[in-house]
């Protein structure tokens, strides 16, 4: 459904694509709450193969990355840059070699969707970028997220995620900072 969404987007006057997401830090030294702004992300997923080869980097448009660093300073809050590593298995927290792999390779947070995302953005031409918010610390039995965690992180820090995303949209609207600066 979400490559379709794309192809549908890149026919339309999108401009540009930002995500918000909650997901697992991988690090750490990552405490619940802590932003993430990633600068690429590794497809471990299997789905974006259908947009490229899996030798091409899933990464964001760098302009829309710097907007959202930009809000992030302006609001008096901190980020950690990195990789993020996108899976589609399930319960793989209990999975001692998988994690070790994760830990070999030294992404910052593991999502579900990201590399998807700046894929089929790419493919179809339209700049994508993300924030990402640790949400929950997989990589440790007591870190892993459950419904009772997961609502004490919505009502503490995704006012805050929203907001920054928000008003990082803003910033590119306002300023008329172009985003669509690459050649497709």
């Amino acid at each position: 459904m979400r490559p379709l969404l794309w192809t549908a987007c890149q026919r339309s006057s999108l401009r540009a694509a930002c995500s918000w997401e909650n997901a697992g830090g991988l690090k750490k030294k990552n405490d619940l709450g802590d932003f993430i702004l990633p600068i690429a992300a590794i497809r471990g997923e299997g789905t974006s193969n259908d947009y490229f080869p899996p030798e091409v980097p899933a990464l964001p448009a760098f302009a829309l990355q710097k907007a959202i660093s930009t809000t992030i300073r302006d609001c008096n809050q901190d980020y950690w840059t990195g990789t993020v590593y996108t899976t589609n298995r399930r319960v793989w927290e209990w999975d001692e070699v998988f994690k070790d792999y994760l830990i070999k390779i030294g992404p910052w947070q593991l999502t579900w969707r990201r590399p998807l995302f700046f894929s089929t953005a790419f493919y179809n031409e339209i700049p994508a970028g993300a924030l990402l918010l640790v949400s929950d610390q997989p990589m440790v039995p007591d870190g892993v997220k459950t419904e009772a965690s997961d609502k004490v992180v919505t009502a503490s820090y995704v006012d805050l995620h929203l907001k920054i995303g928000i008003d990082s949209l803003k910033q590119l609207i306002n300023q008329g900072v172009t985003v669509k600066h690459l050649r497709y």
